[in-house]
């Protein structure tokens, strides 16, 4: 059965930028007997007609290609001065044994004078 030429509201498949999936669409525009825009039915955007083909992935930079351009960034940037020595911790303050004092004004308290 040969197909029949496309006409508005047919329902296609193409490729929706915005789902970035492979689904269906309803044809939308057409000029001179070819389909020129298509509404995808999950979405409801209208894009020019792709012939349902997918774009091709984009090359991400490789770990080599990051690690170089790191790299190279450091390399360019001024080392920073040395930090000043630094200061000696201060002792800390003692703390008071409150339970001892306590006994020993009890102590006092007790001894007859």
């Amino acid at each position: 059965m040969p197909d029949r030429a496309p006409r508005l509201g047919d329902v296609i498949d193409d490729y929706c930028p915005r789902c970035r999936l492979l689904l269906n669409h309803d044809v939308t525009s057409l000029f001179a007997g070819e389909v020129a825009k298509v509404t995808c039915r999950t979405c409801h955007n209208t894009h020019d007609y792709r012939h349902a083909r997918v774009p091709p992935r984009r090359k991400s930079a490789s770990k080599e290609d990051k690690k170089s351009l790191i790299e190279q960034v450091l390399a360019s940037m001024p080392m920073p001065p040395e930090p000043p020595p630094a200061k000696p911790p201060e002792p800390r303050p003692q703390k008071r044994d409150l339970w001892a004092e306590i006994q020993r004004i009890k102590a006092q308290k007790k001894r007859p004078t």
